[in-house]
C-alpha cells in the first residue's frame, strides 16, 4: 500500500496523520491486505454453509410461571409509585 493510498483513506475517515504515520500505517496494513487477498483466492467451494463454527447450546433456564408471593411483591412496588394505571406505574409522556 502505498502513502498516498493511506493519506486517501485518512481524508475519507477525517484521520490527520504526519508523514510518519503514513509510512508505518502504509508498512502495517499492506500485509494484512495481502492476506485478505489469499482469503478471496482460498477455494471454499466443497464448504457447506455453517450458522456457527461451534457447537452452542442454551444453557438459560427454562422459563416458569412465578409464585404468588412475586406478584404480590411487583403489586407492592407498583403501589408504591407516585402514579399508578392498571397495574403499570405511570409516567410522565417522553415525546
Amino acid at each position: 500500500m502505498s502513502n498516498q493510498e493511506v493519506k486517501h483513506i485518512a481524508k475519507l475517515a477525517r484521520l490527520s496523520m504526519t508523514e510518519e504515520d503514513e509510512e508505518r500505517f502504509a508498512k502495517e496494513l499492506s500485509p494484512i491486505l495481502d492476506y485478505v487477498e489469499k482469503l478471496k483466492k482460498a477455494d471454499i467451494s466443497e464448504i457447506g454453509a455453517i450458522s456457527h463454527p461451534f457447537k452452542i447450546e442454551n444453557i438459560v433456564r427454562k422459563d416458569e410461571e412465578r409464585s404468588d408471593k412475586k406478584k404480590s411483591d411487583n403489586q407492592r412496588l407498583v403501589e408504591m409509585a407516585p402514579e399508578n394505571k392498571n397495574g403499570y406505574v405511570k409516567v410522565k409522556s417522553i415525546f
